[in-house]
């Protein structure tokens, strides 16, 4: 029995990541894969190489079980409209947009059922982190089955917890890439040459994540690092000086959150 192919439509940053991830991985054949791109992507070729079709003619969306929406949010609602005619009325939209409602993308793709996930690019790595809510069972199965072999997964209940957890794992990241970038520099202020400060910043940054792996708490995390009045609990109390680094993040976050809110209005 033909299995019904996983169609991805966009090859961006976001896509090119899941895209590698389920190849690196097997998660999905490629032989399964139809890949919508208007132009060619190194991830794209490669899966070309293994059995994938790229732009094939847009009849062949019919098989299609699950549709992958891999677009910018201010272009989902125009390039759906060139496929909708094509798309089986059972296929499941998979939405990694950030700030769009299910509500608005199932009424966009005509009533189909719609998984929202909020990935990392760390699924190209098949370690990423991703977010995953929808108001059909089904169509958050789909959603665990993608993204399960190249994510660590996490489900919502409620629909208006994405932009928060958008806040925190989609855009966490790009905080903790800042804050590698910020301690390079104050590495340089203190006499390292750029090249050992961005080495040493890039390489602790590997290795605390390598320590968080298990199941430890972050506050035993930070003790087994920070003896009593020792050099790392002196730099920490700076770094928290009368709440410094909690309302940062904090501010951060509530930022992350509020324009993630604005998109979806």
């Amino acid at each position: 029995m033909t299995r019904r192919p996983i169609v991805l439509q966009g090859v961006g940053r976001l896509g090119s990541a899941i895209l590698e991830g389920w190849l690196a991985t097997g998660a999905v054949d490629p032989a399964d894969l139809i890949i919508l791109t208007p132009s060619e992507k190194p991830a794209a070729e490669a899966a070309r190489a293994r059995g994938a079709r790229i732009n094939p003619p847009l009849e062949a969306l019919a098989e299609a079980r699950a549709f992958v929406i891999g677009v910018k949010p201010a272009k989902w609602l125009e390039a759906a409209q060139a496929v909708l005619p094509h798309l089986a009325p059972d296929a499941v939209i998979v939405s990694v947009m950030a700030g769009v409602r299910g509500e608005t993308i199932s009424q966009g793709y005509a009533g189909r059922p719609v998984v929202r996930v909020m990935p990392t690019t760390g699924v190209a790595q098949a370690r990423g982190v991703a977010t995953l809510w929808a108001a059909d069972a089904a169509a958050l199965a789909v959603g665990q089955e993608l993204f399960e072999p190249i994510a660590e997964t996490v489900l919502l209940d409620d629909e208006a917890l994405m932009h928060a957890a958008t806040a925190v794992s989609g855009c966490g990241p790009a905080y903790y890439f800042a804050f590698t970038r910020a301690l390079a520099q104050a590495g340089e202020a203190e006499g390292l040459s750029p090249e050992a400060a961005a080495r040493l910043a890039r390489a602790t940054l590997r290795s605390a994540a390598a320590g968080v792996e298990g199941t430890e708490g972050l506050d035993a995390l930070i003790d087994r690092v920070a003896s009593p009045g020792g050099v790392t609990q002196a730099g920490l109390v700076a770094l928290n000086e009368n709440g410094a680094l909690d309302r940062a993040v904090q501010d951060a976050v509530t930022a992350a959150v509020a324009k993630s809110t604005e998109l979806s209005a």
